[in-house]
């Protein structure tokens, strides 16, 4: 009887982990894919036409960072006059509309208690655009959160891409504050390898990339046929890629834009952001989940971008929550002193940490590569550099219960306060 059982435990456990690797291992592909395009030295000749962008930043209660976000825009290399910069300022209790108009935006201030969200603010700001500056004739709008700060040629790279005819654009999205502690530098790395180990191997295979809440680039076409930012979910980013891909639509990647955001510090402020993302994720897949895996059966030519989202949003969340519903049987019946008591907890117990090693195996060499790769990226010391990669596999552990939570547990959107006031310089 023990040894069945212990046999069946290990077994569930190591097909959890081989199903994950079978689901997932299209991106190792996907990182040859990136080794090979880094290094590739050829520069496409680009359209250079200049295109007309308006800037929406959602922002709330932001006094603190907006100012150094809007100089940076100011600063950039591309025409002044082919820019505006409008700031929504959402609910604000602050300062943040007086120093958003200071630093030479355009503002416009919403009280909404309930209808609360980006989402709705992203809408509110488009509509103005819309109505009060249609003379304007923008090509594009770009979308960013108040902490961010952007490289000096970031509108002139992302406008490379954009000329290239893809109507989505996302960037390069790095940390202001990778060097905090270890949940800054988890989020940072993860960001760093879905840019470059991502986004970056779907465009040079030429399928769709996904934006991520911020440093995107959206043509005033496609807000239009939408009838405006319709996308109010508590992910808001992924409905929007979801629902475009779905569509047909395939997202452009610019390396070469970089822009810089702030990450959570504390565990609480991280464990409320990411069980927003993961409740987002049910979402949207059970919104969009039954076109979304038609797209891949039907023989679209976006076929394999539906099947590339539909990993995304869901079945590492569901082979977690299988694998901690199962295990967690056989603890509670071991500590009710069912099939052998303590010897199932034993082996349990073996079971789940030879999966465990498995799996931070597995983020150990994701985060150690893409570390390698963006080793000059990275604005810290170089032991924290070291050190990170080896807290980074931690940081994504805590994904599981978060995943667990939000599948019962009704989340609601919350600010966050962004406090590390930067300039470019001082990040790098």
């Amino acid at each position: 009887m023990e040894s069945n059982l212990s046999a069946f435990i290990e077994y569930f456990n190591f097909t959890m982990f081989v199903l994950f690797a079978i689901m997932y291992s299209y991106q190792i592909v996907y990182m040859f894919v990136a080794f090979k395009a880094k290094r590739s030295k050829k520069e496409e000749v680009r359209n250079i036409q200049l295109n007309r962008y308006a800037i929406i930043i959602a922002a709330r209660n932001e006094e603190l960072v907006i100012g150094q976000l809007i100089n940076s825009i100011k600063n950039q290399n591309y025409p002044k006059e082919l820019v505006d910069v409008f700031v929504v300022a959402d609910n604000c209790t602050d300062g943040t509309a007086h120093e958003a108009r200071k630093a030479g935006a355009i503002v416009r201030e919403r009280f909404n208690k309930a209808q609360v969200g980006k989402g709705y603010a992203l809408d509110y700001m488009i509509s103005i655009i819309e109505t009060e500056f249609s003379s304007k004739k923008y090509d594009g709008l770009f979308v960013f959160d108040a902490d961010n700060l952007l490289d000096e040629n970031y509108i002139a790279e992302m406008n490379k891409t954009f000329n290239r005819g893809y109507r989505v654009v996302t960037s390069y999205r790095n940390s202001k504050n990778y060097d905090q502690n270890w949940i800054s530098a988890g989020y940072g790395l993860w960001f760093l390898h879905e840019a470059e180990y991502l986004n970056l191997p779907r465009m040079v295979l030429k399928s769709s990339c996904a934006i991520s809440g911020t440093g995107f680039l959206v043509h005033a076409d496609v807000i239009k046929a939408n009838g405006g930012w319709i996308h109010h979910l508590l992910t808001e980013d992924i409905e929007f890629s979801v629902s475009q891909i779905i569509k047909g639509e395939k997202f452009g990647y610019c390396k070469k834009a970089v822009f810089y955001d702030e990450q959570p510090v504390t565990f609480s402020q991280s464990w409320n952001q990411r069980l927003r993302w993961a409740k987002g994720f049910y979402q949207v897949f059970a919104k969009y989940g039954k076109d979304l895996i038609g797209g891949i059966f039907q023989g679209k030519q976006n076929r394999f971008s539906c099947f590339d989202m539909t990993m995304t949003i869901m079945p590492a969340m569901l082979i977690s929550f299988a694998s901690i519903l199962v295990n967690g049987f056989f603890f509670a019946a071991g500590f009710f002193d069912l099939f052998g008591g303590k010897a199932v907890i034993e082996m349990t117990s073996i079971a789940l940490l030879k999966s465990v090693c498995w799996y931070y195996g597995v983020l150990f060499i994701l985060g150690f590569i893409t570390t390698l790769t963006e080793w000059r990226s990275i604005h810290c010391a170089s032991w924290k550099k070291v050190a990170y990669m080896f807290t980074f596999p931690l940081f994504m552990f805590t994904y599981i219960p978060i995943s667990v939570v939000a599948l019962f547990k009704d989340v609601e959107w919350k600010p966050i306060a962004h406090t590390v006031v930067k300039s470019l310089d001082d990040v790098r």
